[in-house]
This record gives structure tokens, sequence and C-alpha cells, in this order.
């Protein structure tokens, strides 16, 4: 992932504003080099809504699941559900597989994976039914 290219060098951060600590705004100034910033902004937003962040905790509990089902567990309209899909999709989060009539979805981005198990998220064992 490549530089925010709406971020400052590193040049243009030690020479706009004066500094106490010119090793510091350095050393800061450095972090904003790699990571790609807005991508990361892009994917908190996306996180931010509970609708969609219920809808991935429901994704990645119970893959392979249809929108109609998502609706009823997640107590939302399917129009609602198929937007919110849609948006996980275009992201590349979320991937759809047509089954005969019925299309199911399963959580595919392992960085959102990894997110959702830290933040409580886990996977459905048959006992859970129980």
């Amino acid at each position: 992932m490549g530089r925010d290219s709406d971020s400052p060098t590193y040049t243009e951060a030690v020479t706009e504003t004066p500094a106490i600590d010119p090793d510091h705004v350095r050393r800061a100034a450095q972090a904003l080099v790699t990571p790609d910033i807005a991508g990361w902004a892009g994917r908190f937003e996306l996180l931010s809504d509970p609708n969609r962040l219920r809808l991935l905790l429901c994704l990645h509990h119970a893959p392979d699941i249809c929108v109609t089902d998502l609706a009823a567990a997640l107590g939302m309209t399917g129009t609602a559900v198929s937007h919110a899909l849609r948006l996980l999709r275009q992201q590349g989060w979320v991937a759809a597989e047509r089954s005969g009539r019925t299309v199911r979805y399963r959580l595919v981005d392992d960085t959102v994976h990894e997110l959702l198990h830290t933040i409580g998220a886990t996977h459905f064992h048959e006992h859970d039914a129980s």
C-alpha cells in the first residue's frame, strides 16, 4: 500500500510548521510514508455504520447466507440488506455465489475477518445451536 497522496511528504511536513524537536518531526513524518491512509479511512467509514457492522458479524458467524435470512436475523428490510451488501461487495469484503435462484453471501476480506475477531466475533459451531 502506497503513501496517501493527500498527506504531506516528509519535506513538506518538516518545512511548513515550526517545530520544537525536529527529530520527533522527522520520525513522525516518516510514519506517513507507508500506510494507505485514505484506504484505511474508507475501511473505518464502512465499519462505522452499526447496521453494516451487524451484517458483517452475521456473515462471519453464518457464511453462505441469503439476503432474506440476513434480513430476518438483522430485523432489517431486504432492500436495506441488499444495499449494505452492495457497498461491502464493491470494497471486496463480501462475495456472492448463486445457488439456483438464491444468492448466498460470505465474508472474504481477511483483514475485516481479523478485525471482527478483535471485537469478539466468533465462528458458529454445531454445539452453539443447542
